[in-house]
C-alpha cells in the first residue's frame, strides 16, 4: 500500500483548505472498540458491550430516536403486532435485539423499532477509489441528526468467530446492523440511503414478505461472503426493505462498484473503469446517472477533491483528508471510516467532533 509522503500530504492540505473546503478546526476522536463473539448466544453477545455505557442515557437516547422518527401509528402497530411480527423477522438479528432490550428493560417492539427507525434517515457519503498501483481504497461519511446522542454511541465492533476476527464494523450500541463494514482480506462495504418515497409503508409491506433491512444484509454478507465476487451478488439480488446503495470495494484492481438497489433488484451497477480514468467512484444519496439537488451537493466537492488528490497520491490518509472536505463532511457527520480489505489492520473510524 502506497501512502503518500509528508511534502505530498501537506501540499494537498493547503490545496483542499484554499479551496474553501475543508472544516479543519473540527476535531475527531476514535471510538471505542469491542469485540462480540458470533460464538455466545445471540441474546448474549452484545451484554459485555453494554456494561460499558450508562444504562439511563442509553435509555433516554433510544426513546428519543424513536419517538422523533416512529411515525405514531407505526409505533401502535407495531406495539400490536411485535410477537406475529417477531417471526418474520430473521435471526441472529431479533434474538440479538431481544437480549440488549431485556438488559435496558425496554419493550422489543421498542427495539425492533429503533433498529428500523436507523434505516430509514442515513445520509452519506461513500467513496471508493483505486490508486496508480492497483490498490483498493474505501472511505465513507456517515451523517445522522442526533449527533449529540450518536456521536456517544458510536462503537466499532470486532465480530469474532472461533478466535479469529471474522469480520468489522461500525455501529451504534443498540443496533444490530451495520452500514459500514470490512471482511478481511476480502472487501469492504458501506450503505448510503437511497430515498424512494414512504418509507415506512414500504417497510412495513416489506417485512411481512420477509424482505431485509438494508443494514442487516450488509452484516450477512460480511458474514457468509467469501470474496468480492459473492459479496457484490448477494447486496444486489437479496430482496430488501428499502432501496438503498451499496458501495464494495475488493482488494485486487478494478474491485470496487457501486450498486444502486431497487427493493427487489438491482436498478444499476457502476464499477470502477480505472483503465478508462475512472479510478474512483463517489455515491451519495442520489442515482450517480441524474443531477444532485444544489441544495444537498457532495458530489462535485467530493470529486473535485479526489481530482486535486490525484490517483498517484491516494492513500487511507488522503481519502480521510478528502471526506473532511465541506460539506461532504458537515455538522450532521458523525462518523468517517476509511479502510482497505487488503490491509484490515488499517481500518480507522473517527468520531466527528463539529467546532
Amino acid at each position: 500500500m502506497r501512502a503518500a509522503g509528508p511534502s505530498a500530504r501537506m501540499a494537498l492540505a493547503l490545496l483542499l483548505l484554499a479551496g474553501a473546503g475543508v472544516s479543519a478546526a473540527a476535531s475527531s476522536s476514535a471510538p471505542p472498540l469491542f469485540n462480540v463473539s458470533l460464538d455466545a448466544a445471540p441474546e448474549l453477545r452484545w451484554l459485555p458491550v453494554l456494561q460499558h455505557f450508562d444504562r439511563d442515557f442509553l435509555r433516554a437516547s433510544m426513546a428519543r430516536i424513536i419517538g422523533d422518527t416512529v411515525p405514531k401509528w407505526v409505533l401502535a402497530l407495531i406495539r400490536k403486532a411485535v410477537w406475529e411480527l417477531e417471526l418474520f423477522l430473521p435471526q441472529p438479528f431479533t434474538d440479538e435485539i431481544r437480549g440488549q432490550c431485556d438488559a435496558l428493560n425496554f419493550t422489543l417492539a421498542d427495539c425492533i423499532l429503533l433498529n428500523l427507525a436507523y434505516e430509514s434517515t442515513a445520509f452519506c457519503t461513500s467513496i471508493v477509489a483505486q490508486d496508480s498501483k492497483g490498490n483498493i481504497y474505501h472511505g465513507r461519511n456517515l451523517d445522522y441528526s442526533f449527533g449529540n446522542f450518536l456521536r456517544k454511541l458510536t462503537v466499532d465492533v470486532q465480530f469474532i468467530k472461533n478466535g479469529q476476527v471474522a469480520f468489522t464494523g461500525t455501529t451504534f450500541i443498540g443496533y444490530v446492523g451495520l452500514w459500514t463494514g470490512q471482511s478481511p482480506h476480502k472487501f469492504t462495504v458501506s450503505g448510503d440511503e437511497r430515498d424512494k418515497g414512504s418509507w415506512w409503508e414500504n417497510m412495513i409491506a416489506a417485512l411481512f414478505q420477509r424482505h431485509s433491512p438494508v443494514s442487516w444484509l450488509i452484516r450477512t454478507t460480511l458474514s457468509e461472503s467469501e470474496n468480492f465476487e459473492a459479496a457484490v451478488y448477494e447486496l444486489a439480488k437479496t430482496p430488501l426493505m428499502a432501496d438503498v446503495y451499496y458501495i464494495v470495494g475488493g482488494t485486487f484492481p478494478q474491485e470496487g462498484v457501486v450498486i444502486t438497489r431497487n427493493r427487489d433488484g438491482p436498478a444499476d451497477i457502476w464499477p470502477l473503469d480505472p483503465l478508462n480514468g475512472a479510478w474512483f467512484r463517489v455515491e451519495t444519496n442520489y442515482d450517480h446517472w441524474k443531477p444532485v439537488p444544489k441544495r444537498d451537493d457532495r458530489r462535485t466537492p467530493a470529486i473535485k477533491a479526489l481530482n486535486a488528490t490525484g490517483q498517484a497520491n491516494l492513500s487511507l490518509e488522503t481519502l480521510f483528508q478528502v471526506l473532511s472536505v465541506f460539506p461532504v463532511y458537515n455538522n450532521y457527520t458523525i462518523y468517517t471510516t476509511v479502510m482497505s480489505a487488503a490491509s484490515p489492520d488499517k481500518y480507522m473510524t473517527r468520531i466527528r467532533n463539529p467546532s
